[in-house]
């Protein structure tokens, strides 16, 4: 052991200016802050998302849902613009009392659902674009603007007093 109560130098701490110098080819005169300083090792780039088996299920799903949504709407159009076609789809059988009044209602519906499968598409591939997972986007979108159509199309209805005693006989028939 030695007689030095400082411990064993590791990483050159202990060296003297003149050994600095020497350890990095340096003239014996220069001053040690001009020293060339290596240059910062750059930071690791995250690798793209690579499109695993997870991720295809989820584009299918995805797309698969908003293909069923465009289908959905084609086929509600004619619902939602004839008041009477969805009455008699609910088991109503009346006579509203100024039947053109709906159909205002019915293209807001349409026009909601329209827009509403616009923007959840826009957002699907948006999502899907930077890899994140979107399948429910459409559930999310689906659930949404279907709302908004309801109540587009059902709040007018619930207004004519024919339906609301269609509706209130139909309550007695089965409770």
């Amino acid at each position: 052991m030695s007689d030095d109560p400082r411990p064993a130098p590791q990483f050159g701490q202990y060296a003297s200016p003149e050994e600095q110098r020497a350890r990095m080819g340096m003239p014996p005169d220069a001053p040690l802050s001009s020293a060339p300083v290596p240059p910062a090792a750059a930071p690791p780039q995250p690798e793209p998302a690579k499109p695993g088996t997870g991720r295809l299920v989820d584009r299918a799903a995805t797309v698969a849902m908003l293909v069923y949504g465009i289908f959905s709407i084609v086929q509600s159009i004619p619902l939602m613009l004839d008041a009477t076609d969805l009455l008699a789809a609910m088991g109503l059988d009346v006579e509203l009392s100024d039947p053109g009044a709906l159909r205002g209602w019915g293209v807001a519906a349409v026009v909601a659902l329209a827009a509403g499968w616009i923007a959840t598409a826009a957002l699907s591939w948006r999502m899907i674009r930077r890899g994140r997972l979107s399948f429910w986007v459409p559930i999310a979108g689906a659930v949404v603007f279907n709302l908004l159509a309801s109540l587009l199309v059902v709040l007018p209805l619930v207004g004519d007093p024919a339906v609301v005693d269609a509706l209130l006989r139909m309550q007695d028939q089965l409770g």
